[in-house]
């Protein structure tokens, strides 16, 4: 996984753990950050306490030799890969005239870049994977004006993101393996949220990051390509296994929910 120190990466991963699952995290935390809780080791730990086993890799998904050495210590570690999750992603909604390109070129390189990456430096080791995933938190191809024009910078970053997973699902599928993106119905408590995107008020209107988690398990422990080619939602994929009262992952009603961006 990329990413995964906090929020929704840790909480998939933690679901995962329940299950006794390996897991490897690429993440750049590597010290505590007053505005971030949360680090790559205290992840780990947490992965444990659950019932995994954590490999904890400081590096930084734009770098080739990071993602390389990550993948390298993941398979020394745990004999292979199955999955790789593409969680790692930077946000900013800006105004093509107010985004600094600096800002612009870190969305392209952690969210695009990042994702083809760690995909193709793990792919030999999928391809001989009895049950392959690749999974990736980003959002339908939704083509209204009203989303393209929002943020153009984000859109194109988070579009790329499913753009390249949605084609390894027919590239790869004679191989094997399954590809999807998840996204959530509603904004999700996460630091993006507190931090960027409304405050206490918006926290208090959005979901818990397990209900992402327990969509991803449902993914992730499908078999036989089941599930590929398909942009999820959160709540569409629960209600396939039964799950429709979603009253567990918030405080709020439905009704005072905020839906996430790039859903009509």
């Amino acid at each position: 996984m990329s990413g995964g120190s906090r929020g929704i990466g840790l909480a998939i991963a933690l679901r995962a753990a329940r299950d006794g699952a390996n897991i490897a995290l690429l993440a750049k935390t590597a010290e505590p950050d007053p505005r971030l809780p949360g680090t790559v080791y205290t992840a780990a730990d947490e992965i444990r306490a659950a019932g995994g086993r954590a490999l904890p890799v400081v590096g930084d998904v734009r770098e080739e030799a990071d993602v390389q050495r990550a993948v390298e210590q993941t398979v020394a570690e745990f004999g292979g890969i199955d999955v790789v999750l593409n969680n790692a992603s930077a946000i900013n909604l800006a105004s093509t005239a107010e985004l600094p390109t600096k800002r612009f070129d870190l969305m392209q390189q952690i969210n695009v870049r990042g994702t083809w990456l760690l995909t193709k430096t793990a792919l030999p080791h999928l391809l001989v994977s009895d049950n392959a995933h690749i999974l990736t938190l980003s959002p339908p191809l939704n083509l209204d004006p009203r989303w393209l024009g929002a943020h153009p910078g984000y859109t194109l970053a988070k579009y790329g993101m499913s753009l390249l997973t949605l084609g390894w699902a027919t590239e790869l599928a004679a191989d094997g393996i399954a590809a999807n993106t998840l996204w959530p119905r509603t904004i999700i408590a996460t630091a993006a949220v507190q931090n960027l995107l409304g405050g206490d008020d918006s926290m208090a209107r959005s979901r818990t990051p397990e209900i992402v988690a327990d969509a991803a398990h449902v993914v992730l422990t499908s078999t036989g390509r089941s599930i590929t080619g398909q942009s999820l939602l959160d709540d569409e994929l629960l209600a396939t296994i039964g799950v429709t009262d979603l009253s567990g992952y918030s405080e709020g009603t439905d009704d005072q929910l905020v839906p996430d961006i790039f859903l009509d």
